[in-house]
């Protein structure tokens, strides 16, 4: 047996995360085990999606959470990294400096990619555990700057987009009504080709969601479940989400419209069901690190 240990960072639109997984070679096999995640609730989104930049306190907490980041994964023995940031800081117009300043602080290197790279790394994560993988799923990330969807048959990804429409976006009103629009048209062109489709979601808002609902871990959310959340989230203050169902404070305002945009691709698609597989960016990131390294 071969263990090896990876890590990876993803700095998003409502929070910096810190993955640390296990690589297991056994017998010809390979199999990834989280081993730690640390979250930070730093709110880019915030700053990029209003004042078109990231501000000198949030800079600030991105190269402090950096720094305990390198040290994190030096006392879990990691050997390679990726940390990779998406919409809130690629939108931002001091991106350039952001990334230099935490370097040169932290010894972090901060790659930047786009929506389409995102949507493939995310999609090409192990999401059929105990899902019938001949199934045709529409994969999709809610994120706070951006949405990341793909549609996946057999296995395979067959068409990936991204829209510049997330939950921060949604809670700012900072959106373009004719990127909802596109989404819209995205999604039925690309499932109105198939009898059948199931919606397989992915991220932090989905995973709460699915939490909230009380259903068995491997059986997904129906579209009426769903729909009961978003009445009963809608119903309580931002504070008794906090108190009642237990959501992080910077989790409690989010969810809100993220659960909003599953309904309606729930509704553009015609799928009944979303699965719920518990994987995001920054498992794809440690299979992206494993394969390359490989």
């Amino acid at each position: 047996m071969k263990i090896r240990k990876y890590g990876a960072i993803d700095i998003g639109s409502n929070a910096v995360r810190l993955l640390v997984s296990n690589v297991i070679d056994y017998k010809g096999q390979v199999f990834f085990q989280k081993n730690a995640l640390v979250r930070v609730p730093i709110r880019l989104g915030q700053d990029a999606f209003t004042k078109g930049e990231i501000s000198k306190k949030n800079i600030g907490r991105i190269i402090k959470s950096m720094k305990a980041f390198r040290l994190l994964m030096k006392v879990h023995g990691v050997e390679d990294y990726l940390a990779f940031a998406t919409s809130a800081l690629r939108g931002a117009k001091n991106y350039s400096q952001v990334v230099e300043r935490v370097f040169n602080k932290s010894k972090i290197q901060i790659e930047i990619i786009d929506g389409k790279k995102e949507a493939k790394i995310i999609s090409n994560t192990n999401v059929f555990e105990n899902i019938d993988i001949e199934k045709t799923f529409l994969c999709i990330d809610v994120g706070g700057g951006s949405t990341e969807i793909s549609i996946l048959k057999g296995g395979k990804r067959l068409n990936s987009n991204s829209f510049k429409i997330g939950t921060v976006r949604l809670l700012n009103k900072d959106f373009d009504q004719r990127i909802w629009n596109q989404l819209e048209i995205w999604v039925k062109k690309h499932t109105k080709i198939y009898s059948k489709v199931y919606l397989l979601g992915t991220g932090g808002n989905i995973n709460k969601l699915h939490k909230i609902s009380n259903v068995k871990d491997n059986r997904p959310i129906t579209f009426l479940t769903l729909n009961l959340i978003y009445n009963k989230l809608n119903e309580l203050s931002y504070e008794e989400r906090i108190i009642d169902l237990g959501l992080n404070p910077d989790r409690s305002d989010v969810i809100i419209p993220a659960t909003k945009l599953f309904l309606k691709i729930f509704e553009w698609s015609g799928a009944k069901v979303i699965y719920v597989p518990k994987v995001g960016l920054s498992d794809g990131m440690i299979r992206e690190l494993y394969k390359n390294k490989n």
